[in-house]
């Protein structure tokens, strides 16, 4: 049977690590919204919540890097199975800590630490897997799925922590968590994945391997590119609706089902981007990413301008519709022409883009706003900016854009 025609749900490995990320990445959203919740209300500490993230975001960005290292040396669902048990069990202790009133600022910073970098070894071993599962004419949908899934567990988890905390405690809520860790954990159990043999079996330092995985990138004008334009993607969009979105709801006199209705309305559209690009192959996927960019942009700039909390949802969904075809057709590219060996650390460098950004565009909209700049103004040079440099990729980039897969 042509595999090209055959559903991918059928491909029993993949529908395991598709149902392993869902919870995997809701059991970390959960644990920030969550980590937020408790440093605010419980410790009464709102002055160290910044301390927290940090602590809590940067060394798995850190650690994203070396992520990729090991997952081009060892079996990645080894990787995802044993970053699952270490998760779980730090969470396991935490809700432990604070059930019994043992917990202390001191330890809950070490506790945050150690999950936020073991988090940092999950994504770029999942994603870099993926080529070694599906078949060449389904990556394309594998990813629609896999990152639009990713995207909307992310979104999803602060949803569901906010209404457990709203109707049973925070202690329920990192409990929660817990347990979509764990049951991440039981999908991605080595003897149920079906994984061919490590690739890379040349014996190098880990600063040999990440010099020789920084160098491919460096020299591959397509992945180069790519990054750039997921920088520009997360940094002046996704990275600011984090705080733009609940600031607005504010600022218009919403509630919290309004604020509820505008994130699920991204999540929305990121979702019906997926299920589009999961049934459309795109040839020139370099293209349909820039134009994405440019489309999200554009949106985004005119989102700045509206001051309808019926309005605002219809253009989150819009964004998230673009935004989707952003992300899904460079990775399945990038996955097309990375050699397998290289896979995990070329993987590691392109999730470091997408996340490494956000923690500064979250600082600079906090200084702006706190200066008395209006957040549709600070919205509105982001956008703009933005829409430059994506202009300028346009210009510039004529191979990425004519690069066929």
């Amino acid at each position: 049977m042509n595999q090209e025609n055959t559903s991918i749900f059928k491909n029993r490995t993949f529908m395991l690590l598709l149902l392993a990320g869902i919870f995997a990445v809701t059991g970390f959203s959960m644990f920030l919204t969550t980590t937020s919740w408790y440093v605010i209300r419980t410790l009464g500490m709102p002055e160290m919540l910044g301390l927290v993230l940090i602590v809590s975001t940067v060394p798995r960005l850190v650690m994203m890097i070396y992520g990729g290292v090991l997952a081009d040396n060892y079996k990645k669902s080894t990787i995802m199975f044993g970053t699952n048990i270490a998760q779980a069990v730090l969470l396991a202790l935490i809700t432990l800590f604070i059930f019994t009133d043992f917990m202390t600022l001191g330890w809950f910073l070490l506790f945050s630490g150690l999950f936020g970098m073991l988090d940092a070894f999950f994504g770029p071993a999942s994603t870099s897997l993926i080529p070694k599962i599906v078949e060449r004419p389904q990556l394309q949908k594998a990813n629609a799925y896999f990152q639009g899934v990713d995207q909307i567990s992310f979104l999803i988890g602060p949803v569901l922590a906010g209404l457990i905390m709203e109707f049973g405690s925070v202690t329920l809520s990192f409990f929660t968590a817990f347990i979509l860790v764990a049951l991440s954990a039981i999908f991605v159990f080595p003897p149920l994945i079906r994984e061919g043999p490590v690739e890379n079996t040349i014996k190098q330092t880990p600063m040999q391997n990440f010099s020789e995985g920084f160098n491919y990138v460096r020299q591959s004008n397509f992945l180069k590119i790519g990054i750039i334009v997921l920088v520009s993607l997360n940094f002046f969009v996704f990275g600011t609706l984090h705080i733009a979105v609940p600031i607005l709801t504010d600022l218009y006199g919403g509630t919290p089902i309004n604020l509820s209705i505008m994130e699920m309305s991204l999540s929305l559209g990121l979702l019906v981007g997926t299920v589009v690009l999961g049934n459309y192959y795109i040839r020139r996927k370099g293209r349909m990413a820039l134009y994405g960019l440019l489309a999200t942009l554009v949106l985004y700039i005119i989102f700045s301008f509206i001051e309808s909390l019926t309005v605002l949802p219809v253009l989150l969904f819009l964004i998230g519709l673009a935004m989707a075809s952003v992300f899904i057709p460079f990775f399945t590219a990038a996955q097309q022409i990375t050699e397998n060996r290289m896979m995990g650390r070329v993987m590691s460098l392109i999730f470091l883009a997408m996340n490494g950004f956000d923690p500064i565009a979250y600082a600079i909209v906090g200084i702006m706003t706190s200066a008395g700049i209006s957040i549709q103004s600070v919205l509105l040079g982001f956008g703009v900016i933005g829409l430059i440099i994506g202009l300028i990729i346009l210009w510039k980039a004529k191979g990425f854009q004519k690069l066929e897969t």
